[in-house]
């Protein structure tokens, strides 16, 4: 089992920045990929955005020129740099992960999502 971890989320006021993290921990190959979701209050889950383990990134046109998404191989971990903060980034951000885990006698895939972390932005 690959287990993901966020953090960093909070209550921050409209136009501060958060620095979102998921860590990734586990019996891991490779990460291939590793997106940041978002669910709004009473909307359905929302891509935020992407990155490839070769570091190309996509974003949601809701959040392009604000946020970066970033990966460090090293440490298994992404960040998610938000700036420019609007209420209606209010939401739990959630990270996924899909990638290559080492098995008992081989290696197979996985496709993780971690717990949630709150971001709340006020007006």
């Amino acid at each position: 089992q690959v287990h993901l971890v966020e953090s960093g989320g909070g209550l921050v006021q409209a136009g501060g920045s958060l620095r979102l993290s998921c860590a990734a921990s586990g019996k891991i190959v490779r990460i291939d990929s590793t997106d940041w979701y978002r669910h709004l209050p009473g909307k359905q889950r929302e891509a935020v955005a992407a990155i490839s383990e070769g570091c190309a990134r996509t974003y949601a046109y809701s959040v392009m020129d604000r946020f970066i998404i970033s990966r460090d191989n090293a440490e298994n971990t992404v960040y998610l740099q938000m700036s420019d903060l609007k209420p209606e980034d209010t939401a739990v951000y959630y990270c996924h992960a899909q990638g290559i885990q080492y098995l008992t006698r081989s290696r197979g895939p996985f496709d993780s999502w971690g717990q949630g972390t709150q971001v709340t932005v006020s007006s």
